[in-house]
């Protein structure tokens, strides 16, 4: 195989997993619509098994937009389940460490004084 050979090789893989992506992508949008009916969902999903590029291309200018704003509107919804989450899991983590800290701050610590032992001893008690 030469390099020609090889790099159109690696040209027609691009296109063809490119293709795949905008057809599941499509495929995709065309699940998550509820504006049309089974049959039409049917019907493009025929036509886009049976003539791929020419549905797609159609599809992308027809319902192109739509496409672009559902899409936003899932995104928008899944981040804010994701944000109440996170903040139902945030709350309930930091409940009982504020408490604590509430606790351990209200008592009073009782003053250190300078110790009359040696040092070694002080870090060791078991030597006394």
């Amino acid at each position: 195989m030469g390099f020609w050979d090889f790099f159109w090789l690696l040209v027609w893989s691009f296109f063809f997993v490119m293709c795949l992506m905008v057809l599941f992508h499509i495929i995709s949008d065309l699940f998550r619509d509820n504006s049309l009916n089974g049959w039409l969902k049917a019907l493009w999903i025929i036509a886009l098994l049976v003539v791929p590029f020419l549905s797609a291309l159609i599809y992308l200018i027809a319902r192109g937009r739509g496409m672009a704003e559902r899409q936003t509107r899932q995104i928008e919804s899944t981040r804010a389940a994701t944000d109440q989450y996170i903040q139902q899991w945030r709350d309930t983590a930091t409940r009982p460490a504020k408490s604590r800290r509430r606790k351990l701050f209200s008592t009073r610590v009782p003053s250190r004084r300078p110790s009359s032992k040696p040092l070694s001893r002080r870090l060791s008690p078991d030597l006394d």
